[in-house]
Order: structure tokens, then sequence, then C-alpha cells
């Protein structure tokens, strides 16, 4: 399918994995809507000059009105729902506007999509960001689809209801909606510093000794930007045929790195000499200990895979950073 022409709403278009898509989708000839709530000070959304090439919305996530306004019109086509609150640290101290934001804006927007109407009238696809968080702690890894969602804290909760409410539009009302869960994702642009590799970046910047707030030990899975986008818009593409509405997909690289290690690669890449400053002791509470994805049926079902090795990935963020943090 192509991009080109199609009026395409993005929430969460400001934050750090909703720019690289809206760059990505601008590059294919997009028309591209966005909500415009708060004003980050710093954004690669507002650094890259992606602003003034969207048509933005002033509007919030949990205003109905609002959404359905933007989507009758601009005439919108296509939905990618990444607008949330997405730290975990932040969810345990605030899960009210946690739960407000990332679940009640999921309905809603939900709802404003059915009353706009469907393929043929209005909207053709939905694309709504869950999270590996979704599935909590199991014993068993990597995580498969078929997995149960099984959350213990507010973000992996609020994760996990955004999970089944978007899924259970599709089996309900035939909307024409798939659901990403991601693994973590690196990349230019993430401002949000409680995370491992912005963290870092600021501080080699600085010329600082990273600080590790674990033991080093907890083990994640990464992703590219440009790979997590490519993933979004294969699970776009795929909603073409109605046997995919209400899929849950995950995209992964299919292996865990622990924070010691992607401190250490990361270092190594930026050409810094540092030491990490390793200040906690075991897992942070409310955080999961070791988590990975299972990935094999995008791959053969969509033929989606990760482009960018991890080094690579990294090296170009060490890039970004240094380019636009080095005035600090």
């Amino acid at each position: 399918m192509s991009w080109r022409d199609k009026s395409v709403l993005v929430t969460g278009a400001q934050g750090f994995i909703g720019s690289w898509l809206v760059s990505r989708l601008l590059e294919e000839g997009a028309r591209v809507v966005v909500l415009r709530r708060d004003i980050p000070a710093e954004s690669r959304f507002g650094i890259e000059g992606l602003e003034e090439r969207c048509d933005v919305v002033l509007g919030d996530l949990v205003d109905y009105e609002s959404l359905v306004r933007a989507l009758n019109e601009y005439d919108v086509k296509a939905v990618f729902h990444l607008g949330a609150q997405t730290i975990v640290g932040t969810a345990n101290r605030s899960p009210l506007s946690t739960y407000e934001t990332n679940i009640r804006g999921t309905y809603l927007l939900l709802e404003a999509c059915r009353a706009v109407g469907v393929v043929g009238d209005g909207i053709e696809r939905v694309v709504v960001a869950s999270s590996d968080k979704a599935y909590g702690s199991h014993d068993e890894l990597p995580y498969s689809e078929d997995f149960a969602l099984q959350p213990r804290y507010p973000y992996d909760v609020s994760k996990a209801a955004t999970d089944m409410i978007a899924r259970s539009y599709a089996v309900t009302y035939g909307l024409p909606v798939a659901v990403t869960r991601l693994a973590n994702v690196y990349g230019g642009g993430d401002f949000n510093f409680s995370r491992i590799v912005p963290d870092t970046a600021r501080a080699l910047v600085r010329g600082d000794r990273p600080v590790i707030r674990s033991d080093g030990t907890p083990e994640r899975d990464y992703i590219y930007a440009p790979d997590a986008v490519d993933a979004y818009l294969a699970i776009a593409r795929s909603l073409d045929d109605p046997e995919m509405h209400g899929r849950a997909w995950n995209a992964g690289a299919g292996r865990p790195y622990s924070v010691n290690e992607m401190v250490s690669r990361l270092i190594a890449v930026s050409g810094r000499d540092a030491e990490p400053d390793i200040q906690g002791e075991g897992t942070p509470h409310g955080e999961i200990d070791r988590q990975f994805l299972d990935s094999s049926r995008i791959r053969e079902e969509l033929g989606w895979e990760p482009r960018w090795e991890l080094d690579d990935g990294l090296r170009e963020t060490w890039t970004w950073y240094e380019r636009h943090l080095g005035h600090d």
C-alpha cells in the first residue's frame, strides 16, 4: 500500500517513537495529523522541524469531542495510537494520571474511530501501541503472543488494559485494529533520561560516569527506532486483510541484553573513556527483571525483522546525542 496523500492521525507524535514514525510517514507522502496538548521544551519532534509539516489539532487524548473532530475534519484514514504515559517510574508515582491517559485515552480514541465509521466511509486501519511490559513476569521466556497478560505494576497494567480494549473493538465492532508489543526502543531523540540509553549518552557527552541505578543485571530486548517504525508500518499494512484484525504482534531482536552490556557497548561506540557507576542492588521495585520477545510470527507472516545490529544502532544514537547535547 502507499501512504501518499493518506490522512494519518498519530497520537503521541511529540514523543520519542512517535517522532520517528511521523518523519517516516512524511517521507512517504502522508498528510500527518497530530494532537497537541503540552509543548515539551526538548523533543525530536521540535528539533527536527516536524511540527510545521503536520496538521496540528489543539486537543487532548482524553477529550472525546476533540478526537471526533480531528478524525472527521481531516478525513483521517489511518490511526497510529502511541500517545501514552510511558515511564515506569512515573506510573508507580502517579497511577491515576497513567490510567487516565493510557486506558481512558485508548477507549475514547477507539470509540471516536467507531463513531466516524470504518472501511469505505472512514477509518481503514488502527494500530495501537501496547508493550512487552503487558506480559508481566513469566518464568518461561521468550514471550510469545499466546502468553497470558499477567501484569502487576501500574504501567504494565495500563498497557495490558490498552491491549485488551483495542482487540475487543476488533472482535466486537469489526474495527480494523491491531496491537504492537514492542521491545525496548532506543535511538536519537529520546529525552526521557530515566532510560538507560539516553541517560548514558548524556553522561558521556558531559564527560561524567554513566550511572546504573540497578546492579546492572536486569535484561531487556532492544530494537533501534527505525526498526520499530518498520514494524508499525508492516502491521498497518496487514490490516488490509480482515483475518488480521484483532491480532497482537511482538517485535524485538529476540535476545536480551543486560544493563551492564548496553552501557558498555554505548561507551565503546562513543570512544569515550568512562567507567559506569553502579549504584543499585538487584532490580528496582516495580520493574520486571528479565524480558525478551519471540518475534517469529511477525517475521514469518508479515516479513518484518530488525535491519539494524545493536552496535550500529547505538553508534547512530550516540552521534545524534553528541550533536544535540554537545552544547550543554
